[in-house]
C-alpha cells in the first residue's frame, strides 16, 4: 500500500483530526502511556506516520520540558514530510512557555525511519548481545559509566528499561559480551581488557565463579556454545590466540587455538559435519575454523577480504551451516562451512567498514544484519545475497554492534553507535516489511559540515557541504534540492558559500583538495577547479566582501605556507596573511571568515592560543593587538555589520559565544551563556528587523542572540543530533545541519 501524507501546503483536511491519538497535545503535554500503546498496532497508513513521529527522538524529549518537546516533535514532523502537522505541533500552548518563537518549516530526512522502535541515549556499547529472561527479551551490553565501559547493563526490548543494577566487577574495559543458558538460566559471558572473561547470572545479576584468565592482552571476542551438554566459551584475544573455557568449572579446555598472525577481533561457533565447530577471524584477513572437540584446526584458513576480518556470525542455510563475516574492506562475505568456499559473491553496500554481524531468520529466511562505519545497518536475504529493503538509517556515526531478537513474534535488530565514535545511542529496528515514510533520497548520508545561504532570482536558497564528499543547493521555500548533487571534491566539503562572479549567482565549494564553483541556478560546474600551484589546497574560508566573492586557503593544517587570498572572479591570488607571527602558529588557527574594515578585505582567525586575530587580506599585515579573551581555544569565526560597525562573532571551547568590535578590537557586552559543550558554529544576520548572533553547539542545541542587548530570542532549539553548521538567510530564516540532515526554522 502506497500513501501520502505531505499535507504541508495542500490545505488538505489534517490528517487523523478526529483521532484522540491524533492530537498532537497529547505528546506535547508528555501523555507518553496512552500513545505508546499504539505503536506497534497503529490502524492505517496515517496513524503509522504520527507513532513514526513520536518515537524519532522520544529518547530526548520524554524526560524534557513541553517546550524542548513541541520543538523536537515539530522537527521530526517535518524531517518525516508532515508540514502541517510540524505546524499543529508548534502551535500546542504549554504551561510556562508561552507560544513557539520559531516554527519548523521543513527539514530533509536521510536519518529517519518508520521501521525505528526506540532509542537508549548515553551508551557506548562495544558489544550487544540478546537473551531472554523471565520470559522477557532483553539486550545485554556493556555502556559507558564513569569515564571507562566496565558495567555491563541489562534492557527490557519491549519498553526500553533497565532490568537491575549494572553488573560490575572487570578491572578494564569490557570489549565483548555473549549470552547462553547454563543450569537453566540465562547468562552473560563477558571479555574485558583487564585479560579476563567472566560470567554473569542474568537472573540474581551476580557473577558466577571466578574470572576466567588465561590471555597474554585484551579479551576482544566472545561466543558461547554446546560442546557434550555443557555450555562452553571461545574467547579472542590481542595475544593473537582464541581459548575454549568450561562455563561450569571456569577452567580452560584444552590448549590455546593458534594460527592466527595479528588479534583475533570476531568468534563465533557453528555446527558442521555434527561436530561443534569455532569460527575465528583476525585483523589477519583470515577466517579459522577449529573442532571444539579435539581444538584442532579443521580446514585451511578462509581467505578473500582483502583487508582485516572484524565480524563473524553462522546462520543455517538450506540445511548448511554458513558464517558470515565483516571487513574492513567495506564488504560482508558468506561462507559454506562444509566446503570452507564462498557462498556467492561479496556482499557490496556499505561505504566503510564492516565492524558488526548478526543473523536471524525474518518471514521464516535466514537474514543477516550488518553495521558499517557509514552509519547504516543493513539486511540481506542469505539465500540470494540481496539486500532487503532500504538501510537502517539513523546513527550519526558508525554502527559498531549489532544483535537480533524477537520480541512479541516481532524480529528485532538492535544497533549500538561504536564506542569511539560520537553517536553514543543503542537503538531497536523492527525487521519486518515495512514501507519507509520518508524518502531519504534528498538527505547527505554525511555529516552536514558547512551551510550558507543567499537570494537567486528573487528565491532563498542554501548550499550545504557535507562529509559524503558532496555539496547540495536547496530552494528554501518549496523545501527540495535544485539539481543534482553536487560532486568532484575527493572528501569532505567543509566550506561553502554563496555569491556572485560577473553578475552570475553561484556557489563555491571547499575541501581538502581544491575550490569550485558551481552555477546557483542550475547546479552546474563553472570552470576547472582551482587548486594551489604550491602544494596541497585547503579551504579556510570563502565570502563576498565589497562585491567580490573571496577565498581563503592553505596549504595544510601543518604544511607551514602561509594562508592566501583568492578573487573567485580572475582565480588568481590577491594576497595573503601568515599564520600567526609566532612560530608554529599555523598548526594551531582552527577558524576563519572574511570581512571588510574601512574599505579594505581583512580576514579574521581564531586559534587554540586562545586569541583572535585580524589580517589586511592584501598586505599581509595583522592589524592591531590579538583580542585573547577566552579561557580556551577559539572554534569559530564570523563577521557582520551592526548599526554600520563591523563586528565578529567568536564560539569558543569555553562553551560561550562572544562579540566583538573590529574597529576597535573591545568587546560588546558580556559572554553570551546557555550552552553546555563547545560552541562550534557561529553565524549572524537579521532577524525579525534586529542584528542577531547565531551559535551552535556540540550539545546538539542552537540559540539566537540580539547583538545590541546580549539577550536569547526566543527559545534554545534542540535538535537530536550534533549541530555543524548554522547560517542565517537573507529573508531572516535560520538554516541548521545537524547530523546529516538540515532544517529551516523561520521566526513567529
Amino acid at each position: 500500500m502506497s500513501f501520502d501524507v505531505r499535507d504541508g501546503d495542500s490545505g488538505a483536511e489534517p490528517v487523523g483530526q478526529g483521532a484522540w491519538w491524533m492530537d498532537p497535545a497529547l505528546l506535547v503535554r508528555g501523555e507518553f502511556e496512552r500513545v505508546w500503546g499504539m505503536l506497534d498496532s497503529a490502524p492505517d497508513a496515517q496513524a503509522r506516520l504520527v507513532a513514526a513521529v513520536f518515537r524519532a527522538s522520544a529518547h530526548l524529549y520524554r524526560d524534557a520540558s513541553p517546550v524542548v518537546r513541541r520543538q523536537l516533535l515539530a522537527l521530526d514532523a517535518a524531517r518525516y514530510g508532515h508540514r502541517g502537522l510540524a505546524g499543529r505541533i508548534t502551535a500546542v500552548p504549554v504551561d510556562g512557555g508561552g507560544h513557539a518563537r520559531w516554527g519548523v518549516e521543513w527539514a530533509t530526512a536521510s536519518q529517519v525511519d518508520s521501521r525505528f522502535r526506540y532509542a537508549l541515549t548515553g551508551w557506548k556499547a562495544p558489544s550487544v548481545a540478546t537473551a531472554v529472561v523471565d520470559g522477557r527479551a532483553v539486550a545485554v551490553g556493556p555502556s559507558w559509566s564513569g569515564g571507562n565501559v566496565r558495567a555491563i547493563r541489562m534492557w527490557d526490548l519491549m519498553t526500553g528499561e533497565q532490568v537491575g543494577e549494572p553488573l560490575v566487577g572487570h578491572d578494564g574495559s569490557v570489549r565483548a559480551v555473549a549470552t547462553g543458558v547454563m543450569n537453566e538460566r540465562p547468562v552473560a559471558v563477558t571479555g574485558s581488557e583487564d585479560g579476563t572473561a567472566r560470567v554473569w547470572d542474568l537472573v540474581d545479576h551476580e557473577q558466577i565463579g571466578e574470572p576466567m584468565a588465561g590471555h597474554d592482552g585484551w579479551v576482544l571476542s566472545v561466543s558461547t556454545a554446546v560442546v557434550d551438554g555443557r555450555l562452553v566459551a571461545v574467547t579472542g584475544g590481542t595475544d593473537h590466540t582464541a581459548r575454549v573455557w568450561d562455563l561450569g568449572t571456569g577452567k580452560q579446555i584444552g590448549v590455546p587455538l593458534t594460527g592466527h598472525s595479528r588479534w583475533v577481533v570476531a568468534v563465533a561457533t557453528a555446527v558442521v559435519n555434527d561436530r561443534p565447530v569455532a569460527v575465528t577471524g583476525s585483523w589477519d584477513a583470515t577466517i579459522r575454523l577449529w573442532d571444539l572437540g579435539t581444538g584442532v584446526q579443521v580446514c585451511d584458513p578462509l581467505t578473500g577480504h582483502t583487508d582485516q576480518v572484524l565480524a563473524v556470525a553462522t546462520a543455517v542455510v538450506d540445511g548448511r551451516p554458513v558464517a558470515v563475516t565483516g571487513s574492513n574492506d567495506k564488504t560482508a562475505m558468506i561462507w559454506d562451512l562444509t566446503t570452507g568456499e564462498p557462498a556467492g559473491d561479496p556482499l557490496i553496500g556499505h561505504s566503510h567498514k564492516v565492524g558488526a554481524v548478526a543473523t536471524t531468520t525474518v518471514d521464516g529466511r535466514p537474514v543477516a544484519l550488518t553495521g558499517g562505519g557509514d552509519g547504516t545497518a543493513r539486511m540481506w536475504d542469505l539465500m540470494t545475497g540481496e539486500q532487503l529493503g532500504d538501510p537502517l538509517t539513523g546513527h550519526s556515526d558508525e554502527v559498531g554492534a549489532v544483535a537480533v531478537a524477537h520480541v512479541g513474534g516481532v524480529p528485532v535488530a538492535v544497533t549500538a553507535g561504536a564506542v569511539t565514535g560520537t553517536d553514543h545511542t543503542v537503538r531497536t529496528w523492527s525487521l519486518t516489511a515495512r514501507r519507509r515514510n520518508a524518502e531519504p533520497s534528498d538527505g547527505h548520508s554525511g555529516a552536514v559540515v558547512a551551510v550558507a545561504a543567499a537570494m537567486v532570482d528573487g528565491r532563498s536558497v542554501a548550499v550545504t557541504g557535507s562529509g559524503d564528499g558532496t555539496a547540495r543547493i536547496w530552494d528554501l521555500a518549496a523545501g527540495k534540492r535544485i539539481g543534482v548533487s553536487l560532486d568532484g571534491h575527493t572528501g569532505e566539503v567543509h566550506k561553502v558559500a554563496a555569491g556572485t562572479v560577473d553578475g552570475r549567482p553561484v556557489a563555491v565549494t571547499g575541501g581538502y583538495d581544491a575550490l569550485r564553483l558551481w552555477d546557483l541556478t542550475t547546479g552546474d560546474p563553472i570552470g576547472e577547479p582551482l587548486t594551489d600551484p604550491d602544494g596541497p589546497t585547503l579551504a579556510r574560508a570563502m565570502a563576498m566582501v565589497d562585491g567580490r566573492l573571496l577565498a581563503v586557503t592553505s596549504g595544510g593544517h601543518r604544511s607551514g605556507r602561509p594562508m592566501r587570498v583568492w578573487d573567485l572572479a580572475t582565480r588568481a591570488p590577491i594576497g595573503g596573511f601568515p599564520a600567526g607571527r609566532r612560530r608554529g602558529y599555523a598548526d594551531k588557527v582552527i577558524a576563519v571568515t572574511l570581512g571588510q574594515l574601512d574599505g579594505r578585505p581583512v580576514a579574521v582567525t581564531g586559534a587554540d592560543d586562545r586569541t583572535v586575530r585580524l589580517w589586511d587580506a592584501t598586505t599581509g599585515k595583522q592589524i592591531g593587538e590579538p583580542l585573547i579573551d577566552h579561557d580556551c581555544s577559539v572554534r569559530a569565526v564570523a563577521t557582520a555589520s551592526v548599526e554600520g560597525r563591523p563586528i565578529v562573532v567568536i564560539g569558543s571551547d569555553d562553551k560561550t559565544a562572544r562579540t566583538a568590535d573590529l574597529t576597535t578590537g573591545q568587546p560588546i557586552g558580556e559572554p553570551l551563556r546557555g550552552h553546555t559543550d563547545v560552541v562550534c558554529t557561529v553565524a549572524a544576520g537579521t532577524v525579525d528587523g534586529r542584528p542577531v548572533a547565531v551559535t551552535g553547539s556540540w550539545d546538539a542545541t542552537v540559540r539566537v542572540w540580539d547583538i545590541t542587548t546580549g539577550e536569547q530570542i526566543g527559545e534554545k532549539l534542540v535538535f537530536p543530533a550534533m549541530v555543524n553548521a548554522v547560517a542565517v538567510t537573507p529573508d531572516g530564516r535560520l538554516a541548521v545541519g545537524f547530523g546529516t540532515e538540515l532544517a529551516i526554522l523561520a521566526f513567529r
